[in-house]
């Protein structure tokens, strides 16, 4: 894998707040999203134009954030010990 760049964590930050929203929305609703479909990441992923960038101001987005980099320091601290 290339070296995860800002934009990166910030795309999967975005991609994992929209899956959730649409998810939450579906489940109350019983209906897609009208903008984030239907919850799946993979749906997520296809939708959203890169360049639409939230706030920290958010709190899911900051969670999300974090996540996606907590994971990335796991992926790299298990490749440095292999």
């Amino acid at each position: 894998m290339r070296p995860a760049l800002h934009r990166d964590v910030s795309a999967a930050a975005r991609m994992l707040t929209e899956a959730e929203l649409a998810d939450r929305y579906m489940r109350r609703t019983g209906h897609l999203h009208p903008v984030f479909s239907n919850g799946l990441l993979a749906t997520a992923a296809c939708i959203r134009p890169l360049d639409v960038e939230p706030s920290f101001d958010d709190l899911q987005y900051c969670q999300c954030f974090a996540m996606v980099l907590n994971s990335l320091v796991r992926l790299h601290l298990s490749q440095t010990r292999s």
